[in-house]
């Protein structure tokens, strides 16, 4: 009987866990998202139709969601615009990329992160670091729906929610329920047989 408490304790513990990591990961999601549509309703009530050229914020719906699914604010990402590149062109889902990337989970108690993958290290340096070479589809739901938006040059923060991520489950390091926060520069587009980078 008392090998049985103990596992039931082990058991409440570790689900007790579970409850609060993901009760941090939503609160840090919802921050994002409030941060995203408060930048995002000032600048249109401010610029109206042109809102998009004066906001660094934008949400995203995952392109995994057809337009006619309904959802919740968990089926999207959240935006943050650090520098608008030149490119005028966006990936497809049946393209491949050349991305810088870095990939935390959300701050520990004591506002520390440590990345879980990275294609650098220390601050970024387009002149150094290396980017690497991916498909598309190949990626997370929310990662690839931030690639077919953005531009070649453009340099993102992206707030993405467990369920466009490795949901309840996790992936190896990646807790379940975790939201995750990529930064990415995209530094070039394939398209499909080319060989060529898409500059334009």
């Amino acid at each position: 009987f008392m090998g049985l408490f103990v596992s039931c304790s082990k058991d409440d513990e570790a689900a007790s866990a579970e409850v609060a990591w993901a009760t941090r990961n939503a609160a840090w999601f919802a921050l994002a998202v409030d941060s995203a549509r408060t930048k995002i309703a000032e600048a249109k009530a401010e610029w109206g139709d042109d809102w998009q050229a004066h906001c660094q914020w934008r949400m995203y719906k995952s392109l995994r969601k057809t337009p006619d699914m309904g959802g919740t604010v968990m089926d999207s990402i959240c935006v943050h615009i650090l520098e608008r590149g030149t490119g005028t062109t966006s990936p497809r889902s049946t393209d491949s990329v050349r991305v810088h990337f870095k990939g935390w989970l959300i701050p520990s108690a004591n506002g520390t992160r440590t990345a879980f993958t990275q294609t650098y290290y220390g601050d970024f340096n387009p002149e150094v670091a290396a980017p690497q070479l991916m498909s598309v589809s190949s990626t997370i739901a929310g990662f690839s729906t931030a690639l077919q938006y953005m531009h070649v040059g453009d340099n993102w923060l992206v707030y993405i929610p467990y369920t466009a991520a490795y949901g309840t489950t996790g992936n190896g390091a990646i807790p379940g329920f975790s939201t995750l926060t990529f930064h990415l520069n995209l530094a070039a587009i394939y398209k499909p047989g080319s060989g060529i980078p898409d500059w334009k």
